[in-house]
């Protein structure tokens, strides 16, 4: 079944060893789990699908696991969604109810709450592994949000690729405070902890003195975070070093710097595994346990996956580590296309099961990828070179005067393409133009330096290039 630990017969033959779940100052055993989630299921059995509020709270766990039993389809809504965007969503995905945490705005649907101590121990039949789990919609930075159709099969293959790269078991406790309507924080984080059977802690928000409680006072030994949480952990070196009992430190959701990656290093004993993946296809890349975590690398293709690179004219690109290409990735772990977007599906996966990822990448002879970024934003064309943002961005992030960078290409009359670079620190811009220059090749340098107080980001820590593109 896709959430192993939750089987009845396996808590009821005592599994139920301790708490399964802490999040929001509730703690959940795993009978309590069972049965306060299969009372949510006799709610809601049969319905089409329900909208739940993503909030980090013992009532989103019980909702989203809930419907999981009942063969429900979830579509995580994230609180600090915008108002047109969540009528979008409810419209677009045809929610018939709102489940769990009530959201100020029912947007014309009814609400289910979730009671957190009752309790139903009715057996449902395990739903097909084809059938869709999740319907978790996209960013929208490039039209209206996209509903994903993932499926359980999906799910359950990702974990288990995971479990096995990661060496991850039911002895360890799995801490983060990352949202739980994207792939890190709810499938990775709480529907991997229900299918592995380690207890899961949320810390509420990702703060550098939580992850550190959570390690000292509840064991945790695998924790996940996006770049923004670690180089934060960085910076409070007490936090860092608080760290080092964990077993294994996992970084995703954006390129992890080289210089926070060493920080992290030298600070805590760990080398953090970095991993790849998006909505569409779940995870499909990462540096491994018992393998090279090397910086700036998101590492080989999980079992099971295949990568290719191509060239914009289909053509297949050299793995010299340094040619960069459309990175397409085939996998059992892919979506099962875009809810009401038989086009937008078609753009991305083509028939014979390759996912068009979007992004550029590089491989070098070993097998190891490389992320250089999206190929909308982070493929720079400049002086008929193809440049990757993502390696002027870790150069600038090895001076002294830069704590955070994002490059972009901006028009040229000249050049097709000039190199700009966003930068948050003290150095002076044209130090930093010769620095680029002296690092790397000199078509690299940015042309222009701009010194911010701040980057643009997402919940998720990701920089919104499309955002920066608006302060030329």
């Amino acid at each position: 079944m896709l959430l192993d630990s939750l089987n009845p017969a396996a808590v009821a033959a005592g599994a139920d060893v301790g708490d399964a779940v802490r999040i929001d100052g509730v703690t959940l055993s795993r009978s309590d789990l069972v049965g306060a989630a299969t009372s949510v299921a006799e709610r809601v059995a049969g319905a089409r699908q329900v909208a739940v509020l993503a909030r980090p709270t013992a009532a989103t766990v019980l909702a989203i696991t809930g419907c999981l039993i009942a063969g429900v389809p979830v579509v995580p809504v994230p609180a600090d969604v915008g108002a047109a965007e969540r009528r979008h969503i409810l419209t677009d995905s045809g929610a018939q109810a709102w489940l769990g945490d009530k959201p100020d705005d029912l947007g014309g649907i009814g609400h289910i709450p979730v009671r957190l101590h009752a309790r139903s121990w009715h057996r449902y039949a395990e739903p097909s592994l084809d059938a869709t789990a999740l319907i978790i919609y996209t960013s929208g930075t490039t039209g209206l949000p996209k509903g994903v159709l993932v499926s359980r099969r999906a799910i359950a293959a990702d974990i288990d690729m995971l479990a096995e790269a990661w060496q991850w078991t039911p002895a360890d406790t799995l801490v983060h405070g990352l949202p739980l309507y994207h792939v890190h924080g709810l499938v990775l984080g709480l529907l991997g902890s229900l299918r592995i059977g380690n207890r899961f802690v949320h810390t509420g928000k990702p703060a550098p003195e939580a992850y550190a409680q959570a390690v000292g006072e509840y064991g945790g030994s695998l924790l996940f975070g996006v770049p923004t949480v670690w180089s934060r952990i960085v910076e409070d070196g007490s936090a860092a070093r608080a760290l080092a009992p964990a077993r294994l430190l996992v970084s995703g959701s954006a390129a992890l710097p080289v210089p926070v990656f060493d920080g992290l290093a030298a600070l805590s004993g760990h080398r953090p595994v970095e991993r790849y993946g998006s909505t569409e296809s779940l995870i499909t890349l990462s540096t491994r346990v018992d393998g090279e975590r090397r910086p700036g690398s998101v590492g080989l293709p999980l079992n099971g996956v295949r990568t290719r690179l191509r060239s914009e004219d289909g053509a297949e690109v050299a793995h010299d580590g340094e040619s960069i290409g459309r990175l397409y990735v085939s996998s059992p772990t892919l979506f099962d296309g875009y809810l009401n977007r038989p086009d937008a599906t078609a753009e991305v996966l083509s028939d014979d099961g390759w996912y068009h990822t979007g992004d550029v990448a590089t491989i070098d002879g070993d097998g190891m990828h490389r992320i250089v970024g999206r190929e909308s934003v982070d493929l720079i064309k400049s002086g008929g070179f193809r440049i990757g943002a993502g390696e002027i961005e870790t150069v600038l992030l090895g001076h002294e005067g830069v704590r955070e960078a994002a490059v972009i290409g901006a028009p040229d009359d000249d050049l097709g393409q000039r190199i700009v670079a966003f930068v948050v620190g003290d150095a002076e811009p044209e130090a930093l133009i010769e620095f680029v220059a002296r690092e790397l090749s000199v078509h690299k340098r940015p042309r222009v330096v701009r010194i911010v107080d701040s980057l643009p980001r997402n919940a998720m820590g990701k920089v919104l290039k499309k955002e920066l593109t608006q302060w030329l």
